[in-house]
């Protein structure tokens, strides 16, 4: 009903309730010059919706919110005059206008600039919509929309507004960034505080550990906090640089799982191996002997073998399922790829 009324001169009036890139979009989707418009928005124009709602996924994945937010930053910037609402806006009014300023469409009630506000995606089955039907209703609601316009005062921090989150939206970001950015909304939430007594339960006895009271306190610190993961998200990624502790960090928390009397498997590169197996061996090089630790030692390697020993265990019997913790060694290491056997 929209589009096809948008003739090369026209231009369009609008009050929305709501704001999504998408939609935008679809104003100017073929090759035409972008239409002159006055837009109405709501005095908290909301920065998150103008990449749409749950409706709009499938148009995310396409990948080109930064090339639409470009485009749309020229439009609005030369094309569109904005007015903020007072407050929040009830419901939502477009009227379109030839090159004379006459009413030539209007629509009004449960339409918006986003997709479901257009009917591009499924909307409320309850919201009314109302299309003029002559040009006297088109006028009516014309001058209902020149009255309003006119009420409102010039705002130029509005429109200014729009195009700051327009190039927020083109701006291009790290791929760090975005990784860190999905890591915080993700588990900003879950809470940060760490409770060294609720996350360890002194119970268990890990503080009269050999490898307990070699940690430093920034590697204790980092042993509660993978500890803390492990129970809440059922994995950890220990991430510190070389040369702080990782292993020993590895050892305490192996060790706290053992004192649960818990099963744990160490995988490691084969090169590494020696250096796991000797931390729960009887040999007088092993600085944590009287701790007694007693896990399960397979390289890499091994997880794409169906028979054969691994040092003294038969790969044809392990009981897989039955670790309760694993920790991985060197889990760079890892790639989806063929096994030799499969032909990679």
């Amino acid at each position: 009903m929209i589009r096809p009324r948008l003739k090369q001169g026209r231009s369009i009036d609008v009050v929305t309730p709501d704001l999504s890139i998408f939609a935008l979009r679809e104003i100017f989707a073929d090759d035409r010059r972008a239409p002159a418009c006055r837009l109405v928005v709501p005095a908290d124009l909301d920065g998150h919706r103008l990449i749409g709602s749950v409706a709009d996924r499938s148009a995310r994945n396409r990948l080109k919110v930064r090339w639409l937010a470009t485009q749309l930053y020229a439009w609005v910037n030369e094309q569109v005059a904005i007015r903020p609402a007072s407050s929040g806006v009830p419901q939502g009014a477009l009227v379109i206008r030839e090159r004379s300023h006459e009413p030539v469409q209007a629509v009004l009630g449960a339409v918006a600039l986003t997709t479901d506000g257009l009917g591009l995606t499924p909307g409320n089955p309850l919201g009314v919509v109302q299309a003029s039907e002559t040009p006297a209703e088109a006028l009516m609601l014309g001058e209902w929309f020149d009255t309003l316009w006119a009420t409102l005062p010039e705002t130029p921090c509005a429109k200014a507004r729009l195009l700051e989150l327009l190039e927020s939206l083109s701006r291009h970001h790290e791929p760090y960034f975005v990784y860190t950015l999905v890591l915080h909304h993700l588990f900003a939430a879950r809470g940060d505080e760490l409770d060294e007594e609720q996350v360890i339960k002194s119970a268990t006895g890990i503080r009269n550990t050999v490898v307990w009271k070699k940690l430093f306190k920034f590697q204790r610190d980092g042993v509660i906090g993978a500890i803390d993961k492990l129970n809440r998200f059922g994995g950890c990624i220990i991430a510190d640089s070389v040369g702080l502790g990782k292993t020993f960090e590895a050892l305490a928390i192996i060790k706290y799982h053992e004192l649960r009397n818990d099963r744990v498997l160490v995988l490691c590169p084969k090169r590494l191996r020696d250096n796991w197996t000797l931390y729960k061996a009887n040999d007088r090089r092993n600085i944590l002997a009287s701790d007694r630790l007693n896990y399960d030692v397979l390289n890499h390697t091994d997880l794409s073998r169906d028979g054969g020993v691994s040092g003294d265990i038969d790969l044809a019997n392990v009981n897989w399922g039955n670790y309760d913790l694993v920790v991985i060694d060197e889990s760079h290491n890892f790639r989806n790829k063929k096994t030799p056997q499969a032909g990679g």
